[in-house]
């Protein structure tokens, strides 16, 4: 018996040895082109994922074609090393870069005995081998010729490189599923955290998914994750790098992961769009200069941001509680027969554009956005339509006025399944657009307290288009800044007239503005079309005492070594393209409207005690509502409103620009004030007004009209034919009762 199962264990010794000898012939043949010198092996680096962070040191997200960040041995912890050790190599600093043993109990359990349950041969050495240079999957036996390679390599990575320089780079290399490659990677993931701080429990999770990184992703599969958890602590255990009673508490608890999907869906990506186009231009003009070409989805570059993280958050909080609400509102509004055959005309309208009307009903599985989350439907393409038609739009962005340093940029309301950016997305400004008109008055020698008409006025020749004012009032005269300030419309198409196209047109273009302005009467009402960006850097001007500013992005980019390869050059000479004078009237007349007029709820409702100055705007039939406020030290700027504009609330109670838009801005500032670092950057005082200055808005808002202003009215042409003769026939009868009153002293 004895006898017999010698020669039965010599039997499989000597088919383990032919094994090893057929696959040793088989694959010498193709090993020669996969193997490594030496060199090339000390030269090998890792691609690696570039990190954007704000100002504030708060990661952004990455920029990479494998999520990877490289970390040095001394800050993973010995914990980790020890679980790895102990579960994948358990000899691994006794062996050369392949275990016999190992290898053998391969060939004959595995190969021989067609036992599968046997376990893998690979040290981590092997193992790093294959993440280094891959596998082929061609040609004659390429399992078997790609493990003879892995042998081999694993021999000269030994030679090459020390035990420790191995773990490293094992564990900057090794896949965790999801595109994450590396432990940091993977620790920031499903921990959300530095692989410096994981317990040991954590570790133990990131190294059982090495056996199979889907079967045990813990968000994917938990209970298997915490089974294969508990497998690496027994381990641990086995080989006395944990003592029992440490095991056995470390077992019994559930498994908890904190998921980050960082650069995936973060807080800032329509921002990162951003980043990585001006982080292209840099790169390129880097390149011309001194020939160092840098990729950031391979190079590890580390990029600061102007961006401030604790603001952005902020933004981002005041737009799930005050959009979340709103939307509700707006979906109860169109959830009516009427609601519902506006809608499915418009979805039928669209369909048409895009050809799909014989396919309205086929269905399509999709990402749906929900403010109660992100959830997956079957939906048919019309009732897909339906869907997103109701949904409002909306983007922030915030800036300081002096450097054009971005601070806050919220291009949407999902960037997953709603990536147009609304920062940048061209929509009619309303009375936003207002200020252009009298920082044109301003310039041209205008005072605060000059009073314009609010009659009634009717056009002949523009099918008897006339001004309404917001509240339908009319009569009486408005000074400049009591109009501004409470956005009165007949006093701003009164002061259009007065002024004329050219000079409205001049100042738009002075300010940035890139849209071309149409010579029409509604002109003065807002129906000019401009980007979040361009009504931020155009009010910035007026922050800033008159000098034109652009936006930026990146402070600084540095090498993955720590070498700063670019910085932000500060402010040269600046472009003035308004006087200081107008801009301090400017900002005393925008102080105001935030004080008294259509922004006052900033204040009284929201409770925002740092100084401002602001302008609300809501545009034809509530379509698209905006605020725009900004002191010394910040702009902020926002609009919301849906896709079509003929979607939109029936009322200015929930449509208008103080109480669809200004929320935003106000919620985002309360919680910024509460800050104290914030508070310190935001809290920025507005120039006092010199002495021949500072009476310059000492009148009353609104007058009624005297005896002289009712003469002009009975001589003056009521149907007037724009742009008019208004001021020409102003001028001649205030002459002729000037001369009569002037004989009559006499």
């Amino acid at each position: 018996m004895k006898k017999k199962k010698r020669n039965s264990a010599g039997s499989l010794i000597l088919a383990a040895f032919a094994v090893l000898m057929i696959f040793f012939l088989i694959a010498c043949g193709g090993i020669a082109g996969d193997l490594k010198n030496s060199e090339e092996l000390l030269n090998y680096r890792n691609a690696e994922a570039s990190i954007v962070y704000s100002e504030d040191g708060k990661l952004l997200g990455k920029y990479f074609y494998e999520n990877r960040t490289n970390i040095p041995l001394g800050k993973i912890p010995k914990h980790l090393v020890n679980a790895l050790i102990a579960t994948e190599d358990v000899r691994f600093y006794e062996h050369k870069g392949y275990d016999a043993r190992s290898f053998f109990r391969v060939i004959v359990k595995t190969l021989l005995m067609n036992r599968k349950s046997s376990g893998g041969g690979s040290t981590i050495t092997q193992q790093l081998a294959k993440n280094m240079f891959g596998r082929r999957k061609s040609g004659l036996f390429p399992v078997v010729r790609s493990k003879l390679t892995e042998i081999i390599m694993a021999r000269r990575l030994e030679k090459v490189f020390s035990k420790d320089e191995i773990l490293n780079l094992y564990l900057n290399t090794v896949s965790f599923g999801e595109n994450v490659y590396g432990i940091e990677a993977a620790s920031g993931r499903f921990f959300d955290k530095s692989v410096e701080s994981l317990s040991i429990e954590e570790s133990a999770v990131l190294v059982g998914m090495l056996k199979a990184n889907t079967l045990y992703n813990p968000r994917l599969h938990p209970e298997n994750s915490r089974e294969r958890r508990n497998v690496v602590l027994k381990q641990m255990e086995k080989y006395g790098y944990l003592k029992k009673e440490i095991a056995d508490s470390l077992i019994k608890l559930p498994l908890v992961i904190h998921y980050n999907r960082t650069g995936a869906s973060g807080s800032a990506d329509y921002f990162l769009v951003q980043v990585r186009n001006e982080l292209s231009g840099i790169l390129a003009d880097i390149e011309q200069s001194t020939g160092k070409k840098w990729d950031p989805g391979r190079d590890g570059l580390i990029i600061t941001t102007t961006l401030n993280g604790t603001l952005q958050q902020f933004a981002l909080s005041a737009f799930r509680e005050h959009l979340s609400k709103m939307q509700g509102l707006l979906d109860a509004q169109y959830n009516n027969s009427t609601g519902k055959k506006i809608l499915s005309q418009l979805a039928q309208r669209e369909l048409d554009r895009l050809n799909l009307k014989e396919r309205s009903k086929d269905r399509i599985i999709q990402e749906v956005f929900s403010w109660k989350g992100i959830y997956v439907d079957s939906l048919t393409v019309a009732d897909s339509l339906l869907s997103s038609l109701k949904l409002l739009h909306a983007g922030l962005l915030a800036m300081d006025p002096v450097t054009g340093a971005v601070k806050a940029w919220v291009g949407g309301i999902d960037f997953k399944t709603q990536p147009y950016d609304q920062v940048l997305a061209r929509r009619q400004m309303a009375s936003v657009f207002k200020p252009v008109i009298y920082a044109a008055a301003l310039e041209d020698g205008m005072e605060p307290c000059q009073y314009l008409d609010n009659d009634s006025v009717q056009l002949s020749g523009f099918n008897d288009w006339s001004p309404e004012n917001y509240d339908h009032s009319y009569g009486g005269k408005y000074s400049l800044s009591g109009a501004l300030a409470h956005s009165m419309n007949i006093p701003t198409f009164s002061l259009f007239l007065k002024l004329g196209f050219e000079k409205v047109d001049s100042m738009w273009h002075r300010l940035g503005f890139s849209f071309p302005l149409d010579n029409t009467p509604s002109l003065a009402m807002g129906t000019a079309e401009a980007s979040l960006k361009e009504v931020a850097a155009a009010y910035a001007a007026f922050a800033n005492g008159g000098f034109v500013v652009e936006p930026y992005y990146i402070r600084t980019v540095k090498t993955v070594s720590g070498e700063e390869i670019y910085t932000a050059a500060s402010a040269g000479e600046r472009k003035r393209i308004i006087t200081e004078r107008s801009c301090l009237l400017m900002n005393a007349m925008l102080q105001k409207a935030v004080r008294e007029g259509t922004g006052i709820t900033v204040k009284t409702v929201y409770g925002v005690d740092i100084p401002l100055a602001g302008k609300t705007g809501t545009s034809q039939d509530y379509s698209d509502a905006w605020f725009a406020a900004f002191n010394p030290g910040i702009v902020i700027v926002t609009r919301v409103g849906a896709s079509s504009r003929a979607v939109h609330f029936n009322n200015g109670s929930l449509g208008s620009g103080s109480a669809l838009a200004l929320p935003l801005v106000a919620l985002t500032l309360k919680k910024a004030q509460q800050d104290p670092v914030l508070r310190k950057q935001l809290y920025s005082e507005f120039p006092v007004l010199p002495p021949e200055l500072s009476g310059m808005l000492d009148c009353p808002d609104f007058k009624e009209k005297n005896l002289f202003d009712k003469i002009i009215d009975i001589f003056e042409n009521k149907e007037k034919t724009y742009p008019g003769r208004e001021r020409e026939i102003e001028n001649r009868i205030r002459n002729f009762v000037r001369r009569i009153f002037k004989k009559k002293q006499q």
